[in-house]
């Protein structure tokens, strides 16, 4: 296991924000894999839709990344492992543009906005400043770990 393994039922994964290489998502795809072979996983759940957005893009097979994880690679390690590995092999103009798309995204279809709506909803009805899913994932993260929205 690396020397840092986060413990996701005492405090949330990295930011989607958070970037590693130009990649968004990926370093809390990291916290996600890292704390699920450590069964300290708790609610989040690794692979999830979201991390199929980065895994796609970045063509990498998650039980390939996650074998990657269990060898105890560092952050700066599994990046070098993903460009490697890369079936897409994006360029950084690429991952630049793929990243502020992710980070501005909101729900694409019906059912997608009715649960970004209530999650929403239910967390923080008085908050007008969330709008992709990157606000409502930061927002529940702070709030389910006993922030105020």
């Amino acid at each position: 296991m690396p020397a840092y393994t986060p413990d996701l039922t005492q405090r949330p994964p990295r930011s989607p924000r958070v970037r590693l290489g130009g990649f968004v998502l990926l370093p809390r795809m990291i916290d996600k894999g890292r704390a699920l072979l450590a069964g300290k996983q708790g609610e989040y759940k690794y692979a999830c839709p979201l991390d199929q957005q980065f895994l796609n893009f970045a063509g990498i097979d998650p039980e390939a990344l996650t074998q990657q994880l269990a060898a105890g690679l560092s952050d700066g390690e599994v990046l070098d492992w993903v460009m490697a590995n890369s079936t897409t092999k994006p360029g950084p103009a690429e991952i630049a543009a793929w990243s502020t798309h992710q980070e501005q995204r909101g729900p694409s279809d019906v059912d997608g906005r009715k649960y970004f709506n209530d999650l929403h909803a239910k967390i923080a009805p008085q908050r007008k400043d969330v709008a992709s899913w990157f606000d409502l994932l930061d927002l529940d993260d702070y709030i389910s770990f006993g922030g105020q929205g």
